[in-house]
């Protein structure tokens, strides 16, 4: 074999290594794009039954928004909106919660209290087929509020009602801006009557300062007076943002108020961009200086 051939030789030598140690990486990187997809959000559908479970107004929707009710609210059927894949093994946390408010809508629900909530798990046996007549769809129901109250539907399992720890999150609250539950699907508000508290707690104060004399009680009239204007004052926010999307079980509710479309994963693609693509550039350099290297010891003999 003449140098000339030699040389040509282990040039091509040089890039076959470089392309064998970078196919194996690449492959990697691909492999990995594809297994994490895993579970996918998923569109639910509700409808809302009697106790006699005759269907209330429109039939299976994903329809949003809040609602104000004529009657409360009773057993909600929830499913899997049909025209989708879910892999097995994939679960869908969908809740139902109860709260009491300050008013019968939103911009006057001020600080919200929950007072029951219940939880189901859709899988893929609960997806809506073309023929579903026999078939028996999950079912949430909590109390009814006999007083100003908010009923929410929503894709996780997490109950907000104010508490800390594993499985809690902050109570919704108009006047603080917090659009709690997250993944909300749809809410329906009413009553017609305020919620018992403990007003009678009120007059014991105003009665035991009244004694050092009138003019007490003119700053204690007035300093309600001046709250009750300012709450007033600010106009009407709009109503928490709603999706039909929910997040498998496995993803973690966002930290955000508005509901991520794919459940708080990474996308597809960026799973696949985030491939090692340093060692993937190392292993490349150091082939390339190897071919060279090669290459150039070749010239040097066939010069001496």
């Amino acid at each position: 074999m003449s140098r000339s051939q030699q040389t040509r030789t282990l040039s091509a030598l040089a890039v076959t290594a470089l392309a064998g140690a970078a196919i194996p990486l690449l492959g990697a990187a691909q492999a990995s794009a594809e297994t994490s997809g895993g579970c996918q959000s998923a569109t639910v559908q509700y409808r809302l039954v009697d106790s006699d479970g005759k269907v209330v107004g429109q039939d299976w929707t994903s329809q949003g928004g809040f609602h104000a009710w004529d009657t409360v609210p009773g057993t909600v059927e929830v499913r899997l909106a049909p025209g989708q894949t879910v892999a097995d093994g994939c679960t869908y946390p969908v809740s139902l919660a109860e709260y009491t408010t300050e008013g019968p809508n939103w911009n006057t629900s001020g600080h919200q209290t929950l007072v029951d909530k219940a939880t189901v798990r859709l899988t893929s046996a609960d997806v809506a087929g073309n023929d579903d007549s026999g078939h028996t769809w999950q079912k949430l129901s909590v109390k009814s509020p006999d007083c100003y109250g908010q009923i929410d539907l929503y894709g996780d399992d997490v109950t907000y009602d104010g508490k800390t720890g594993d499985g809690h999150g902050p109570a919704p609250s108009q006047p603080d801006n917090v659009l709690t539950p997250y993944h909300l699907i749809a809410a329906w508000n009413g009553g017609d009557k305020a919620c018992t508290t403990g007003a009678s707690d009120s007059p014991s104060p105003s009665a035991s300062e009244s004694t050092p004399g009138g003019a007490s009680a003119t700053p204690t009239t007035e300093a309600p007076s001046t709250p009750a204007t300012a709450s007033k004052t600010p106009t009407p926010v709009s109503t928490p943002t709603t999706t039909s999307k929910v997040p498998p079980l496995d993803s973690t509710p966002s930290a955000s108020p508005s509901p991520s479309a794919n459940g708080g994963s990474k996308p597809l693609a960026e799973t696949g961009a985030g491939a090692p693509l340093g060692l993937i550039g190392g292993v490349a350099g150091a082939v390339v200086v190897a071919g060279a290297g090669a290459v150039w010891m070749s010239t040097r003999k066939r010069r001496a």
